[in-house]
């Protein structure tokens, strides 16, 4: 791999290339910071995307995207005399230094749940409200549970045990189901959301990624579903025009291509 002196060298590069954009690209000279949000969100969702795949070409590829928006962001601090690069880069050094006190301090733990507990209370002590201040009220919901679940269990607040809250799961399934036959569109949506969060924190205690399991689910539908569309075009007919028990039988066989 590189050294750090090509490493830096590079980065000078970008650094350059950037300030030449901004002088001469009519498209780079027009950017504001509000332009380029939806850009980034994008361009964070593309890396996401690769990372899933397990494409590393493409990580590599996707991180330059994500590098080059906050170059890009610094830049136009920069301009307003509001903040560089620099600052960007040493505010997050001496974030990660102050909050990482068994590494740069005297604090000893003893594992990774009591690394996250100190964390959360170093961000308190450092003027936080909350501990949940920090999770963005944008982030998609499936997301912000996950989030949510997890920095409230960094201060303690969290179940003992994984059969705890499978039975939480159960508890809400069942009020679900309850509301269900009432037929109240808002109490079913209302106790829908509350299975979703408690499967969500299920998952938390298996060690699993909610967003990346149902992301694996979603393509794995999406393929067996195109799949089935191609049978039935080359059997010269649209899905419409099938019956369920056929569509069927192309949908089990996509499932054995799958586990091949």
């Amino acid at each position: 791999m590189n050294s750090r002196a090509l490493q830096l060298k590079a980065f000078d590069r970008l650094l350059t290339i950037m300030d030449e954009l901004r002088e001469q690209c009519p498209w780079d000279k027009k950017q504001t910071m509000q332009t380029l949000r939806h850009l980034t969100i994008e361009e964070t969702y593309e890396l996401g995307d690769a990372i899933l795949e397990d494409d590393l070409v493409e990580v590599k590829k996707e991180l330059g995207d994500v590098l080059l928006h906050i170059v890009f962001y610094s830049k136009i601090g920069s301009e307003t005399n509001d903040f560089d690069i620099a600052d960007v880069c040493n505010s997050i050094c001496e974030k990660l230094i102050n909050r990482h006190p068994h590494i740069y301090g005297d604090i000893t733990v003893k594992d990774e749940e009591e690394v996250k507990r100190n964390w959360e209370n170093i961000k308190l002590k450092e003027g936080k409200k909350s501990v949940l201040e920090g999770v963005p009220k944008g982030l998609p919901a499936l997301v912000k549970a996950n989030r949510v679940q997890d920095k409230v269990a960094g201060v303690g607040f969290d179940w003992e045990k994984p059969e705890q809250v499978f039975e939480k799961v159960q508890e809400e399934l069942s009020e679900l189901q309850e509301e269900v036959k009432s037929g109240n569109p808002d109490k079913m949506e209302a106790e829908f959301g509350d299975v979703l969060f408690s499967m969500i924190n299920y998952a938390r205690f298996l060690n699993i990624n909610p967003e990346n399991a149902l992301e694996r689910t979603n393509k794995k539908f999406i393929g067996r579903f195109q799949y089935l569309e191609s049978k039935a075009k080359e059997a010269g007919k649209s899905l419409k025009e099938m019956t369920l028990g056929e569509m069927d039988v192309y949908w089990e066989e996509a499932k054995g291509i799958d586990r091949k």
